[in-house]
């Protein structure tokens, strides 16, 4: 199945910390695009060990993306509300840190007789007062890879579709193209002749009173062969069958499966090159009109294709 680079999936886990303190462990996977596929880790100190795990499962999943995982955590208030008749449940005070807390509250007040004393909430939160409960190793990474796994499905997801929109906005693109060449492709050998007979005529008008009969006659035939050359040069039917067989082949890409972005960006120089051809030969307004729309679709698509594995 085709698949967009851009995406987003999310998913949670529980963790225990023990004493009947439980965490709720949150991993979101969010992909943008990229030529190639590059991998971002933004995790809790206590997932970190779960980084190569979800390493591998981004690589056997996806070629192309610039992809990030993201962990944050925090204590379910149901499961801590629960524990609270454990006096250890949401955390240990550590004596030492709390001693020498006062020590230092002691000397401010000497230097700061007005200093006012700490409340209890600043005392807790004073780094290293309160140890809170962190669990096992083992049970972080196990979460974090399990949440991972489920936020890179749900993030696979949403890339297919959208991938499944970008290929039908190609597919309709095209057709439009092919209505264009089907209008202009008959119509090139009646321009090409008329622009012949044209260029001849002005030609002989302006040679006509300056030569004698017999050189006349033999500049214009001259003329004549010059015309068809240049006829020749300005005959857009190889570009048309090019630019008909790199439809082609971007619709063949489109029905396929797996990674096409880069074989579509390719196609995308090829039809633009078909087309500044087509622009350039051009010796009608109509043509030329044709051979700027063909541009702008490809231009439509050039944007599109950006976006696709």
């Amino acid at each position: 199945m085709i698949s967009s680079m851009t995406g987003y999936g999310s998913a949670s886990r529980q963790v225990s910390l023990g004493a009947g303190v439980v965490a709720d462990l949150q991993v979101e996977c969010r992909a943008v695009n990229s030529r190639f596929l590059d991998l971002g880790f933004r995790l809790p100190d206590e997932c970190r060990g779960a980084e190569p795990a979800l390493r591998e499962l981004a690589t056997q999943s996806l070629s192309r993306g610039k992809v990030e995982f993201r962990a944050a955590w925090r204590v379910n208030s149901a499961a801590a509300g629960a524990a609270k008749s454990n006096p250890h449940a949401l955390g240990a005070i550590s004596r030492d840190r709390l001693d020498a807390l006062y020590t230092l509250q002691e000397k401010a007040q000497e230097a700061f007789p007005k200093a006012q004393e700490l409340s209890i909430a600043e005392v807790l939160r004073w780094p290293g007062i309160v140890s809170e409960p962190r669990g096992e190793e083992d049970g972080w990474i196990t979460a974090t890879v399990e949440a991972g796994r489920a936020a890179l499905a749900a993030l696979m997801e949403s890339r297919h579709a959208e991938g499944k929109a970008l290929v039908g906005v190609l597919t309709s693109i095209t057709g439009k193209m092919r209505d264009i060449v089907k209008v202009i492709e008959p119509k090139v050998p009646e321009y090409v002749a008329q622009y012949q007979e044209k260029l001849t005529e002005r030609l002989a008008e302006a040679l006509a009173a300056q030569e004698q009969a017999k050189a006349g006659a033999e500049l214009m035939e001259r003329i004549r062969q010059e015309v068809v050359l240049y006829a020749v040069r300005i005959d857009v039917a190889e570009e048309f069958a090019r630019l008909k067989t790199h439809l082609q082949a971007v619709d063949t890409a489109l029905a396929g499966k797996g990674p096409v972005g880069k074989r579509l960006d390719f196609l995308m120089q090829e039809l633009n090159r078909e087309a500044n051809t087509l622009s350039s030969k051009s010796v009608s307004e109509e043509c030329t009109q044709a051979a700027l729309e063909l541009k702008l679709f490809i231009e439509q698509m050039r944007e599109q294709v950006q976006n696709l594995e």
